[in-house]
Order: structure tokens, then sequence, then C-alpha cells
């Protein structure tokens, strides 16, 4: 009702509407304990490292022992193990995936008297997934994601430009080619994430040199399509009115950062967490990745469950107490950095080789094995004029890529070398079939996904 409500009322109106849910939603994520977390997050800048491994020994302890007398499923599948409590013995845990979370959320989430805070995981792999949260661990999240970004001068109402899953156009401002609602009050405007097409983008570089936003906030393969077409089509974003460009949910390649921090002459500064909870990891000013881990416990595993240095990422995460994520396989990999590498920012955390994005984000090649995000990304060297494109995989011994090009730059040579760099990567057997197409769709969350793979449950 409320939508259907929504769509028929005029542009003000509309942006008036935005303004109204943002200021319920900073009540609860910026009321209760916030403001004690936000100190506390930022006297914790400077932990030694001897001291945040202490902290996240005790803060596990407590959460364990929450999790056990409080959540019907882990009572029952953890409570009898000696010693759960002890950080040290967290290997003899059971890892939990998101189907086994999927299927017994109703006994893994607590049961309390307290409103909870729902939250919907992205639904890219055709299932989601609604986990829970205690608003105290909501504010803490956000302390801590503020904190992060605070480094770099942001604070809530500075002029932001915010790309994320919302859709709130209507036919009409699509017709006035208008891609953007605002929230005037606290300076936000959010562009819509499911236009993304080469006849609209005209309109958002142009309205965002005129917003001139100190900030950019949200899906990395949108502001990447943005930052491409204005390089492409001579804008020259202003000097100095960016201060950085803050990631959400997606894994960042070299293509783009390269391209984001080209166009819009500043520094992007990646985050990681995840819609379910995960425990933080964070891009210092050095541009080093750092494991927080007073916000959780990160195990990198190998096919065998056994610590490596590059594999699949485990979580247990501190701020998850209403759907608690005990050893939880989350479905991307990263690969750490030397133990002995430190880094100068002040930050004392273990540092991050490598995000390697979500584990079935690969193209499997029967002769090479898996080609993961960054190498997927890399076959447009050497290549001009191709927009955006993207890599299904239905069988092992076929690859579809879908292309979107400019008909006046593309040509049968780039053809050619874009084969090329896909045969230097799934080898000589796999048949590459490309289409061309005038758009690519982003799914129902507004993201976009350069690789899908249909095929991993064969593998």
């Amino acid at each position: 009702m409320k939508e259907k409500v929504y769509q028929l009322l005029p542009d003000f109106l509309q942006n008036f509407m935005v303004y109204i849910y943002n200021r319920q939603a900073y009540k609860r994520r910026y009321g209760g304990e916030y403001k004690n977390f936000r100190k506390e997050k930022k006297e914790n800048r400077t932990l030694s490292l001897e001291e945040l491994k202490e902290y996240q020994k005790n803060r596990y302890s407590e959460f364990i022992k929450f999790v056990i007398q409080n959540s019907e499923y882990y009572k029952n599948s953890i409570g009898n193990i000696e010693h759960v409590e002890s950080i040290d013995n967290i290997s003899s845990l059971p890892i939990v995936n998101k189907e086994v979370l999927r299927n017994n959320i109703g006994s893994i989430t607590v049961k309390t008297s307290e409103q909870l805070e729902k939250s919907k995981t992205g639904g890219t792999t055709g299932k989601s997934l609604e986990v829970k949260f205690f608003f105290r661990d909501s504010q803490e999240r956000f302390a801590f994601l503020d904190d992060f970004r605070s480094r770099f001068g942001y604070e809530l109402g500075k002029k932001t430009a915010w790309f994320s899953g919302k859709n709130l156009l209507t036919f009409r401002d699509v017709n006035k080619n208008v891609f953007w609602k605002t929230d005037f009050v606290h300076h936000v405007r959010y562009y819509s994430t499911f236009h993304i097409k080469d006849d609209y983008l005209k309109y958002y570089v142009e309205d965002l040199i005129r917003f001139a936003p100190e900030y950019l906030v949200g899906f990395p393969s949108t502001i990447l399509e943005i930052a491409k077409y204005g390089i492409a089509n001579g804008y020259d974003f202003p000097e100095n009115k960016v201060k950085a460009v803050f990631p959400t949910a997606e894994t960042i390649t070299d293509e783009t950062r390269y391209y984001i921090e080209k166009f819009f002459k500043t520094k992007l500064y990646n985050q990681y967490a995840s819609s379910e909870g995960a425990p933080f990891i964070i891009e210092c000013e050095k541009g080093n990745l750092h494991l927080e881990l007073q916000t959780g416990v990160f195990e990198v595993l190998d096919e065998n469950n056994q610590p490596a240095q590059s594999g699949r990422l485990v979580v247990t995460s501190f701020n998850t107490a209403a759907t608690p994520l005990v050893r939880y396989d989350i479905g991307d990999s990263i690969t750490l950095e030397d133990a002995d590498k430190k880094c100068t920012c002040g930050n004392n955390n273990p540092l991050v080789k490598e995000i390697l994005g979500r584990i079935d984000d690969f193209i499997y090649s029967v002769e090479n094995g898996k080609i993961n995000l960054g190498n997927v990304s890399n076959t447009l060297k050497d290549t001009k004029g191709i927009i955006r494109f993207q890599a299904v995989q239905n069988k092992l011994d076929e690859l579809e890529l879908y292309v979107v090009v400019d008909q006046e730059i593309y040509s049968k040579q780039i053809e050619k070398v874009f084969l090329s760099n896909w045969r230097d990567r799934v080898g000589d057997v796999m048949k590459i079939q490309i289409n061309y197409v005038n758009e690519i769709p982003v799914e129902g969350s507004g993201k976009f996904r350069i690789v899908k793979n249909n095929i991993k449950d064969l593998l």
C-alpha cells in the first residue's frame, strides 16, 4: 500500500518520504548505545596486536556463552563440546554454510521478547535469506562502519551520492531522465542502480557533476560504469570535490579501482562485511586491508578445513547475537598477507593481501581449473570499446559471454584480442559463444554480476 501511494506522489513529496524513512532509520541506528560504541571504536584504533587478540578472546567467550544459552540450534550442536567458550578450541565446532543457516533459521535465531531488526541477504544465488539483529548489535556495526569512514572525514550530513538496491523511481522519473531521489535534510542523493545503460549514463554523470558530492557510497559496479562513461565521453569531474569512495557489497577488481579513482579524482577505500553480519575487513589510508579482530574471528581454510594462507573464509561475528554466525562459511575467499608484514598506519590488526570475492564468482575450465573474478576482469586487457560484459557458465565445456560494445570503437580485431585473452585463461577446449546485446540487466538486488556460475554444484 505504501509503495502504491509513493508512486502517485509528486517528486517533492517523494523526496520528503525518503527523508522521513531515513529519519526513522537513523533514530534506531544512532540511538541506544551508538555513541558509546563510537567512543570505544575510536579508542581501540591503536591497540597493539596482543591487546586486540585479548579483546577478541574475551568477546568470543561472551558470545559463545550467550549463543548456547539462547539458541536452540547451538545449544544442541555445540553445548556439550568441552571448553567450547575458548577461542583455542574453535576448530572443534561445526562449520555452518548458507544452506544449513537457511534450513535451520528458526532454531538458530534466539528466542527473545525484544523487538528485532530484520535484514535480508541478496538474492544473487536465487535464494534470499532473512536474519535478525538486536538493535544494539546493529548500532555497534554502524558505529564501527562510521568510525572507519570518519578516518576520511565522513560523518552523517556530509553531501553523499549513494548507489544501492533501493528502487525509488517511477515511470515519470525515467521519462524525464531523472534517475535519483534526494534526502535534502541529510544531504544524500540516491541514484538508481537499475537503469545503468548507455542511453541514461550521461544524465548520471552530469547530475553528479552538478550535485558535487563529497562522498560516494554503494555498489562499485554502478559507479564503475558511470566513471567509464564519463572518461570515454570527455567529461571532466571537478578536482578536489569527492574526498573518498566507499564501495559496498561487491568485490573490487583492479579495473574497478583504476577507473573510479581516475574519473572522480579521489581514492577508493574498500571494506568487507555482509548483510548476514560478517565481521569487518577495512582498507586503511596506506591502501592495506586489515582483519578487524575486535569484530569477530576470521578463519581461512583449505578444502580439508585446515588453516591456509589463501582459501575460503569462515567467520564468527560478535554482532550477530540474534541470528548467531558461528563458524559460518560465508561463500567468499581471501588471501592473507605474510604474518611478519606490518602496516605503518597505526592499525595493528593482521593484513589481508587480497579479497578474492565469492567462491562461485569463477569460471571453471576443465583444462585450467578455476578462473577467479580478478582474472575474468582482466580479459579486457588491450581491448577498447567493450562497455560491459557478463560471463555465464551453464555447462562444463561451454561459456557464454554477453557483451555490450561501442560500435564506433569496437572491431573484429578487438574481438580477437578479447577471445585470445579468454583462451589464455580457459584453454582451447571450452566452447566460447559471444552474444552482443544492447544491455545486461542487474540482479533484483540492484547489483551487477560479471560472472554467473551455474555449474558449481557439479564440481
